[in-house]
């Protein structure tokens, strides 16, 4: 019988298992679900339906950088230990490389590496070490120079925080500082033009009541907010930002007199802004007991 996208997309849903072994599976048991599921976990496939309900908030970022395009990737696993593994650190590194062909990271997971889709070899690595992983994150820039930084490596090229900085003229030496720079002072944003409206708004707002608070005349609150925004944003753009290896220059001047104006960054943490469910050790050998 006919096997249907939608039917191998419910399979997918339901087990875990990559497209290609989920439409065989279909294939092999004439559509029937059940046994599809059954012939699944004979062959060790739907093993990552068991661990997709788990929290996967470590792991690791990984960077590439080819002429002048950059590409950092977070792949996430349950523990630091599988962060540490020679087969993880691998498949990540594949996947960083093959994320310099693709856009955006839908097209990463879809994207073939060595035979096989990128979110299939993520399947079949659940399915071999036994923990949750995700392909959570891609970004990229372009620019005449692009200079990767590492935090924490564990690995060539992988580690805890991966930055990226895409700069016109300057050279990879200056652009690897920078990226020192990012790692430590997280910068929300490259400048103020670039800077999200509804955070510059949310700010300006509490610095107008920390004002009104004062019991000032409005004219001198005025160039209070306006003094204590120029504050918040040499604070949180990077440009703005006072330089970590020369505090007595901003990152703009620094990047002058280093011949290079800074036209992008990515900086990615692994598990930023991932809620991780703590449980307690009593808690996790009852869960363990109850299978």
């Amino acid at each position: 019988m006919a096997i249907t996208a939608k039917q191998v997309k419910e399979l997918r849903e339901m087990t875990g298992a990559g497209m290609m072994d989920a439409k065989k599976a279909l294939t092999e048991t004439d559509g029937d679900f059940d046994a599809a599921i059954d012939w699944l976990r004979t062959k060790g496939l739907a093993k990552a339906a068991k661990k997709s309900g788990r929290t996967a908030a470590e792991g690791l970022v990984a960077v590439k950088v080819d002429g002048g395009k950059g590409v950092a990737v977070e792949v996430n696993s349950e523990t630091d230990f599988v962060a540490k593994n020679a087969e993880f650190q691998q498949m990540v590194a594949g996947i960083a490389e093959t994320a310099l062909t693709v856009a955006d990271v839908e097209a990463l997971k879809a994207a073939d590496m060595g035979g096989k889709p990128v979110e299939e070899r993520i399947t079949d690595a659940v399915a071999k070490i036994g923990e949750n992983m995700s392909l959570r994150r891609m970004a990229a820039v372009e620019g005449d120079v692009v200079a990767a930084y590492v935090h924490n490596a564990a690995a060539d090229g992988m580690g805890q925080i991966g930055v990226l900085v895409a700069m016109k003229g300057g050279s990879e030496e200056f652009g690897k500082q920078v990226g020192m720079h990012i790692a430590a002072m997280n910068p929300a944003a490259l400048n103020e033009a670039s800077l999200d409206p509804a955070v510059v708004e949310k700010e300006k707002q509490v610095q107008i009541d920390i004002a009104k608070e004062s019991g000032k005349p409005d004219a001198v609150i005025e160039k209070m907010i306006v003094g204590r925004m120029k504050k918040f944003m040499a604070e949180v753009t990077l440009l703005g930002q006072a330089f970590a290896l020369d505090t007595d220059k901003t990152v703009e001047q620094a990047a002058k007199d280093a011949g290079a104006e800074i036209v992008g960054f990515v900086r990615l943490q692994v598990g930023e802004g991932i809620e991780k469910k703590e449980e307690d050790f009593a808690a996790e050998v009852a869960k363990a007991a109850q299978g």
